[in-house]
């Protein structure tokens, strides 16, 4: 008896642990299933970040489904003028009907379809359905918008103080200053010289102020990463390209298409290194604010998702930490960018209105 007794004891022991092993296993799939669920969200957020929308949203509610913002104006050209709210689409939910057509919101992009909103894919995922011509004011134009109003009433408001008080600025005004004279004395003068700089500077000042801008704009709890857009930094990047090329005197050309003093054979090979030059330049503008504002947005958008994901008592700190202190070295990125390309941009006019030299 006192055998059997053993025997069951040792029985029950072992279906105990067994019984336990199985609830800490289930525990520890459910937690890596809920935190992998997590994780494919955070991404999700980083990368609707990332991203311009046809709609201004501030935040949204899991639980009931609602997204707190405002639609924005939907203009396309799909055999004749197409004008509707984005509120049509239900931030990708539902399909809009306008005169008869079907369009979708699929990855930010509209997408003409059918009543049940089917999209087409060809072997490589990417859809197949017509696309028509997209002119709407999407999050980042609204950004841009509003950015240039400000400039606007800025540079008025220290415009008007300036001939109210006899050359001294007010308001504002004491702010401003001092940087439109950093730009002209460190930036125009030095780079382009001080016969030609004048024509220059409404383009520096506006191109400074407006990177600048945006780029603080995007450290905002609103969300917009405009210089993120690669369109928007190619934009930037096209002005220059112009400027630099309608602006540039006799000298410019022919130091690249035929440079004075090389022999007649390295002129032949170096021309159209020296135009390909000509692209690089503006190229270069393009990707580097773009590369740059992006990877930082991503660095701190993952970092602060890292909060949410650590379960140890040190790791939210931590993740909170990190992400401030990255926070604040990206208030001084979104001016040393602002920077670099009035820098170049200057750079570039300088060089394009050199003189010969004798």
């Amino acid at each position: 008896m006192q055998k059997i007794s053993v025997v069951r004891i040792f029985m029950t022991l072992a279906l105990i642990l067994t019984s336990l092993n199985l609830v800490a296993k289930d525990a520890e799939k459910v937690e890596k299933e809920g935190n992998e669920d997590l994780k494919s969200k955070i991404e999700a957020y980083r990368d609707h970040h990332l991203q311009d929308s046809h709609d201004f949203t501030f935040f949204s509610d899991e639980e009931t489904g609602k997204h707190y913002g405002f639609p924005l104006p939907i203009i396309l050209w799909d055999n004749g003028l197409k004008v509707f709210s984005s509120s049509k689409f239900h931030h990708g939910e539902t399909v809009a009907e306008v005169d008869g057509n079907y369009y979708k919101l699929y990855h930010s992009k509209i997408y003409k379809t059918d009543a049940e909103g089917t999209i087409n894919y060809d072997e490589d995922h990417h859809p197949t359905n017509a696309k028509p011509l997209d002119f709407s004011i999407t999050k980042n134009v609204v950004s841009m918008l509003f950015i240039a109003s400000l400039m606007f009433f800025m540079f008025r408001s220290l415009a008007k103080s300036y001939k109210k008080n006899n050359g001294i600025p007010t308001g504002v005004g004491r702010f401003l200053e001092p940087l439109v004279l950093f730009v002209r004395d460190e930036i125009a003068i030095p780079n382009i010289g001080e016969k030609k700089y004048k024509k220059y500077m409404s383009f520096l000042l506006t191109i400074f102020f407006f990177v600048w801008f945006l780029n603080l704009l995007g450290m905002t709890p609103v969300g917009v990463n405009v210089t993120g857009n690669i369109a928007v930094t190619f934009g930037l990047a096209l002005l220059t390209f112009l400027i630099t090329n309608f602006t540039a005197n006799k000298n410019y050309w022919g130091h690249i298409f035929w440079m004075p003093g090389v022999p007649t054979f390295m002129k032949i090979v170096l021309a159209p290194i020296e135009l390909l030059g000509v692209i690089i330049k503006p190229f270069s503008l393009m990707i580097r604010l773009y590369a740059n504002m992006t990877a930082g947005h991503i660095v701190i958008m993952s970092i602060i998702g890292l909060i949410f994901l650590a379960k140890h008592w040190l790791g939210s700190p931590l993740s909170f930490g990190l992400a401030f202190a990255l926070s604040i070295l990206e208030l001084l990125v979104a001016a040393l960018q602002a920077y670099i390309f009035t820098m170049l941009s200057a750079l570039y006019f300088g060089m394009a209105n050199e003189e010969a030299h004798h």
